[in-house]
């Protein structure tokens, strides 16, 4: 077996520059985004949510981003899960992306709150009828006795609801609103781009600044 020590990479497949970038780190998400979802990348949307618990430990999950604009990244989840009840306490995330086939990462901080309940109510009617069936059969990162216990409460809200299951009322989404990006390329020699976007609370206009890798 290879030495985790041994192993190496020469990152070598494309830059980040001041003078090329999007003054806007949402166009530049945009951006990025749309090429990860271009080339082909495994999951383009599937990004790490690190939360802190009342004890100070962080804890992080995968989760897909379902919406993006200038108010913030949404995605949606059992808001009685880990990380439902650690947002209700500190309401503070930290988001990553890591698009492996093109050297890149995207890295966001910023404040969470849930969104309204008739954005919610539109994105589940949109998801598919299993998946709606879940949400209500599974009671998220609480003890599980065995998954043929999760098959028989799936079954039962499926026989309860029909097609046409309401969205949970312990169910639905999340916004983080942005005050901190990092455009992360990877470059030779680990001489790697990191381009940050920072802006002051009340304040439109973002910041933009080069940090050394």
């Amino acid at each position: 077996m290879t030495r985790l020590s041994d192993l190496r990479k020469s990152y070598e497949r494309g830059e980040l520059d001041e003078r090329h970038a999007r003054r806007d780190p949402v166009e530049q998400f945009r951006q990025w985004l749309g090429e990860a979802v271009g080339a082909g990348v495994p999951e383009p949307n599937a990004m790490t949510v690190a939360t802190v618990g009342e004890n100070g430990r962080p804890s992080t999950r995968v989760v897909l981003i379902k919406d993006f604009d200038e108010r913030g990244i949404v995605w949606y989840t059992n808001y009685e899960s880990r990380k439902g009840r650690e947002l209700a306490g500190n309401p503070r995330a930290a988001l990553q992306f890591h698009w492996v086939e093109l050297e890149r990462v995207v890295r966001i901080e910023g404040d969470v709150r849930r969104v309204d309940a008739a954005e919610s109510d539109a994105y589940f009617a949109s998801r598919p009828l299993a998946s709606r069936i879940g949400a209500w059969a599974s009671e998220q990162s609480r003890p599980l006795a065995s998954r043929a216990a999760l098959v028989a409460r799936a079954a039962e809200f499926g026989l309860k609801f029909g097609l046409n299951p309401p969205r949970p009322p312990h169910w639905g989404g999340f916004r983080l609103a942005p005050d901190y990006w990092e455009f992360w390329q990877g470059r030779p020699s680990r001489l790697h781009d990191r381009l940050t976007y920072r802006r002051a609370p009340g304040d439109e206009s973002w910041t933009l600044q080069r940090l050394a890798p």
